[in-house]
């Protein structure tokens, strides 16, 4: 696993030593970063990524890489995410870390640009975790949303979202939403 991009391109990163993190891979990564870059210029640096269900926190690494002024890598457990965050100590002022269910996530201290948020696969988890960001204003109106499920998942956006496209990769399907409310 490594930075596909960027300042810290080539960048290897410490992989999960469990199967529990799936991390997204490279191609996809690749491709959504252009898609980013399409939609949102190439000044990144004013921009906040928040990467839910952040795992290995690799594409919250990699948002920082491209060029992120700023990053939240959010899980339940940050043990594997805090070996890769720990390879960053020159960038240590522009990533947070949150231990957190992001079913059950408080009260927003600032709003993101930008979500990618890549749950379990077949869990259920994707649609209440977006409802929670949603509710707890973690998002700026209009920001861009990536939400990775399996590809045959169905995941149903919840109010507040609106689809903009779908696109798949692999195991992957990943939907494009903007938040509108």
């Amino acid at each position: 696993m490594r930075i596909i991009g960027g300042k810290y391109r080539g960048k290897k990163l410490v992989s999960p030593d469990t199967n529990l993190v799936r991390p997204t891979s490279d191609r996809a990564r690749e491709a959504l970063f252009n898609i980013i870059r399409s939609r949102l210029g190439n000044d990144l640096s004013v921009l906040m990524l928040m990467d839910v269900f952040a795992g290995s926190g690799a594409f919250g690494l990699e948002a920082l890489s491209q060029g992120f002024g700023e990053v939240l890598l959010v899980d339940i457990d940050c043990r594997p995410l805090q070996k890769n965050v720990a390879l960053f100590p020159q960038e240590k002022d522009k990533i947070n870390v949150l231990t957190a269910d992001a079913r059950k996530l408080g009260k927003a201290p600032k709003q993101y640009d930008v979500l990618f948020m890549d749950a379990p696969y077949l869990k259920g988890l994707t649609e209440q975790a977006l409802q929670q960001a949603a509710a707890q204003r973690w998002l700026k109106t209009g920001a861009l949303c990536f939400i990775e499920v399996e590809k045959n998942e169905d995941c149903l956006l919840p109010e507040g979202f609106s689809m903009v496209e779908e696109r798949r990769y692999g195991l992957a399907k990943v939907i494009i939403a903007e938040f509108v409310s």
